[in-house]
C-alpha cells in the first residue's frame, strides 16, 4: 500500500492536449472550481502534444495566477506519452489524470480528497457522457452504460481489484493515483505497437494498477465528458477506439479475449460474404442494429436511446472492426529467441 501524508495533500492535474482548444475554457473552469473546494495543494501540468491551435494560450489565458501551471510541449506523439511526460514534471503528491473534453463535478474533488484521508489513495472517475439528444452522444453513454450495467445500474462508492476488474467501468480520462505508482505504471507499460499514438493506454495501466492496490470509485467522484456529436467524429473516434481496443483487450487476462478472437474469422467470412452477395451487408447492418436495439429494450431504456442504438451501432460496429483489423496490421511480430 502507498502510504500517503496528512492532508494538506499536493495534487498534480496532468492534462493532455492535441487541438482542444475550443473545449479548453470550461474544462478549466470546472477544474479551478472543483480545486476551490477541495483541501488539495494542486498545481496543473499541461501537456501540449502537438497542438496548432494554441490550445496552451488558451489555457494561459484562463488559468491566470489561480493555480501554478507549467507547460510541457513535445511533438504529437500520441496520449500515452503525453501522459508519461506531464507525471514526470509533476512535482505532487498525488496525479489526476484528466483530459481536455472532461468537466469534474464541483463536489468531486473535494470528496476523494476526504477519502484519500482514510487510506483509499487510486480512483476512477465515474464518467456521465453529456449526450443531450444527440444520437451520437446518445450511443456513447449507452456502450458504457450497458457494458458495465451492474455498476451503472446501481452506482455506489466501491473498489474492485484485478479479480473484478473487467466488472467495472475504468479510464484514464479522469483518474487519480499517488504519482509514484503512476510512474511505476507507466514504466511497466507494455504495447505490441510501434506507433505511440495507437496504445491502449487505459485498460492495460490500470489493470496493473489494480493487482497492488484497490481502484476506488463513486457517483460522488464524478466528471462529465464530451461526446462526438457528428458523424465523420464519431466514425474517426469509433476506428481509433477499435484499433486501442485490440491492443488492450487483445491479451488472456481481459474478459473481452474470446470476442477478439472470433472477431477475425467471422467479420472475414461477413466481408467475403459481401463481396460474393452485396445483400449479406445490409443484412448484417440489419442485424446489428437489431441486436443492438433489443438489448436496450431489455434493459428497458427509452425509446430515443433504443433508436439511437438501433442507427448508430451499423456505423460504429463497422469502424469499430476497422479499426481492429487495422490494429492487427500494427501488432509487431514477436521476437524469436
Amino acid at each position: 500500500m502507498f502510504a500517503i501524508a496528512a492532508l494538506p495533500l499536493s495534487l498534480a492535474v496532468v492534462m493532455p492536449v492535441h487541438n482542444e482548444a475550443a473545449d479548453l475554457p470550461s474544462t478549466i473552469e470546472a477544474l479551478l472550481t472543483a480545486l476551490a473546494q477541495s483541501d488539495f495543494d494542486a498545481e496543473l501540468v499541461l501537456v501540449d502534444d502537438g497542438s496548432s491551435d494554441g490550445s496552451a494560450n488558451v489555457v494561459r489565458e484562463v488559468v491566470g495566477r489561480r493555480v501554478p501551471l507549467r507547460v510541457v510541449t513535445q511533438p504529437n506523439r500520441g496520449r500515452f506519452e503525453a501522459r508519461r511526460a506531464g507525471v514526470e514534471a509533476a512535482d505532487a503528491d498525488l496525479v489526476l489524470l484528466l483530459d481536455g473534453r472532461v468537466r469534474v463535478r464541483p463536489d468531486a474533488l473535494a470528496f476523494v480528497s476526504s477519502r484519500i484521508a482514510v487510506g483509499e489513495s487510486v480512483w476512477t472517475g465515474h464518467v456521465h457522457v453529456a449526450s443531450g439528444a444527440n444520437p451520437f452522444g446518445l450511443f456513447w453513454s449507452l456502450l458504457a452504460e450497458l457494458a458495465w450495467a451492474e455498476y451503472f445500474d446501481r452506482p455506489r462508492t466501491t473498489s474492485f481489484g484485478s479479480e473484478e476488474f473487467d466488472r467495472y467501468p475504468k479510464g484514464t480520462t479522469c483518474f487519480l493515483a499517488p504519482r509514484q505508482l503512476l510512474l511505476e505504471a507507466i514504466s511497466s507499460f507494455r504495447s505490441r505497437y510501434l506507433d505511440s499514438r495507437r496504445v491502449n493506454d487505459d485498460t492495460p495501466l490500470i489493470r496493473w494498477i489494480a493487482e497492488r492496490e484497490p481502484v476506488n470509485i463513486s457517483p460522488r467522484f464524478a466528471c462529465d465528458y464530451l461526446p462526438r456529436t457528428t458523424l465523420r467524429a464519431s466514425v474517426k473516434h469509433a476506428f481509433h477506439r477499435g484499433v486501442v481496443f485490440l491492443d488492450g483487450h487483445g491479451r488472456r487476462e481481459s474478459r473481452f479475449f474470446p470476442v477478439v478472437v472470433a472477431f477475425y474469422p467471422v467479420s472475414a467470412a461477413v466481408v467475403i460474404a459481401s463481396l460474393r452477395r452485396p445483400r449479406v451487408m445490409f443484412e448484417a447492418a440489419a442485424l446489428t442494429a437489431l441486436a443492438a436495439s433489443s438489448l436496450g429494450v431489455l434493459h428497458r431504456r427509452r425509446r430515443s436511446e433504443v433508436l439511437a442504438l438501433a442507427v448508430v451501432a451499423p456505423i460504429y460496429a463497422a469502424a469499430h472492426g476497422a479499426g481492429m483489423w487495422r490494429g492487427l496490421l500494427m501488432v509487431r511480430p514477436r521476437r524469436s529467441r
